[in-house]
């Protein structure tokens, strides 16, 4: 086995974990203790990953030794390698906050293997070179949020799954249909090469409309504006653990695809492709904060600042120079984080107090200090307050968004940080401050502390990647020229063994 296959391992691990938890589903304990196994292992073989694609370069691999561009090729870059390891990190935490919130009902009912499966989408999505297995992965991960979601069969959750299944499979068969249509024009399946044939070929205008449905396929998976209205609804009916994993992994898929094709192969009509692109971000960006300041209830208000986030990096990718996209996967790293804290925190005050609706609580700073500084430590984060992780990477992006010449839409993504600061910290004080209102929820200590621990690392590891931003910085470096600079990912991926 060539050192190279390495790079599959993110991706057969989960798989691997995932069949062995199909079996022994009412021995809770075998359930807990292989899922954490499953994806430590994957997560320390993300990290040797991520440390050898920074020294050695881009690692790749072509199935059955077939020459480049005819096998499926498996790419992993610094992009690719950062999000499979941040995947893996949150997912264990997850995993683990999961033993005190999710009910031992869903746990005994395939909860374990659908979250390792979907891990198998969402590293695979990450790591493939080629389109169509891109779709593949997609699907994959898809199967699987589709068992989470439904998962325990409420009411609510029934209802926003419907709609959920409806816009992935609509999604899923405009994906293909693009797909036929890149193929037809190019004749080749490989992004690497597609970025070439497309540079060859003289078809600038059929190349451009492409583009605009590989946007549109893309945007509905991201939820990029017009097409996040089925978001909110589908994310909140989901129990908590489901809903932090779905917000800080499924929608950043989307946004990762749309980052990839159009800085490695849809660059030849920048001035169309690329500022519609920032056109449609802007316009994600101020639909998510109204819908972050319109609501009372704090599972919503943190699912539209996923809408705000998913704005702010494709403004970076849209700018198209190295600062800006730099920024982009600075922000993109630190909102897969902040966020899976975030979904965390409130999950807990959730637990507290019984209900998500912002006026009926009150006073839990008296009881709960720690948990009120945790989240408006992670508050302050999100919103990107120096020298907090959110910081770094919107400051890079406005860098670039000046650089590229647009200073007002520049200004306007630093004024929202405002505005997303401004929706976190109602929930601050209204659920911390003012009175104490009676809680509906028994709080058990010992649940508590087992909601409270992860959360609370997941807070710090956030602090950690902020104010030790620099040390992030030469791996967001390459990211950055790799992104900035499409033939560097070519030449490696076209080159023979």
């Amino acid at each position: 086995m060539r050192m190279n296959n390495f790079l599959l391992l993110p991706i057969i691990i989960p798989f691997f974990f995932g069949m062995i938890l199909m079996f022994g589903q009412k021995n809770l304990m075998y359930q807990r203790t292989f899922s954490l196994l499953g994806i430590g292992i994957s997560l320390i073989t993300a990290v040797s990953l991520l440390m050898k694609v920074k020294h050695d370069g881009i690692q790749k691999v072509t199935f059955g030794d077939w020459p480049v561009p005819y096998g499926i090729t498996m790419v992993s870059d610094m992009v690719s390698a950062l999000l499979v390891t941040t995947t893996l990190l949150i997912a264990f935490f997850v995993v683990w906050y999961g033993f005190g919130s999710i009910t031992k009902e869903r746990e005994r009912f395939f909860y374990y293997p659908g979250i390792m499966f979907i891990l198998t989408g969402v590293n695979g999505a990450f790591t493939t070179g080629d389109i169509f297995n891109l779709f593949v992965f997609f699907e994959v991960l898809l199967m699987a949020s589709y068992l989470l979601i439904v998962l325990g069969g409420e009411k609510g959750q029934l209802k926003g799954s419907i709609k959920y299944i409806l816009i992935n499979v609509i999604s899923s068969a405009l994906f293909v249909i693009t797909v036929a249509f890149l193929y037809s024009v190019v004749g080749t399946l490989n992004m690497a090469d597609i970025a070439v044939k497309i540079a060859e070929i003289n078809q600038p205008g059929i190349i451009t409309v492409i583009a605009v449905l590989f946007l549109m396929v893309f945007g509905l998976k991201a939820a990029i504006f017009p097409l996040y209205f089925w978001l909110p609804t589908s994310y909140a009916a989901a129990p908590i653990p489901v809903l932090t994993l779905f917000g800080a992994l499924l929608t950043k898929v989307g946004v990762y695809a749309i980052t990839r094709t159009y800085t490695l192969f849809f660059v030849h009509d920048l001035s169309y492709t690329h500022d519609l692109l920032m056109v449609l971000a802007i316009a994600t960006i101020v639909a998510g904060c109204i819908g972050a300041l319109a609501y009372f209830d704090v599972k919503l208000i943190i699912i539209y600042n996923i809408v705000i986030a998913v704005g702010v990096i494709l403004f970076g990718v849209s700018q198209m120079n190295e600062a800006s996209l730099k920024g982009a996967m600075f922000y993109l790293v630190h909102d897969m984080l902040i966020k899976a804290a975030l979904f965390m925190l409130i999950g807990i005050i959730i637990y507290i107090t019984g209900t998500s609706d912002l006026r009926k609580m009150g006073g839990l700073m008296k009881k709960y200090p720690a948990l009120g500084w945790c989240y408006l430590i992670a508050a302050f984060g999100l919103a990107g307050i120096p020298p907090l992780s959110g910081f770094v990477g919107k400051l890079l992006i406005v860098q670039g968004g000046f650089e590229a010449g647009n200073m007002w839409s520049s200004i306007f993504i630093l004024a929202s940080s405002l505005l997303v600061l401004l929706s976190v910290i109602r929930i601050f004080i209204y659920a911390f401050w003012g009175e104490e209102k009676e809680t509906k929820g028994i709080v058990d200590k010992s649940i508590y502390k087992m909601l409270f621990m992860p959360s609370a690392l997941l807070v710090l590891i956030s602090v950690a990647y902020g104010v030790g931003s620099e040390w992030m910085t030469p791996f967001m470096d390459d990211a950055a020229k790799l992104l900035n600079d499409p033939s560097i990912y070519i030449d490696a991926v076209m080159k023979g063994d």
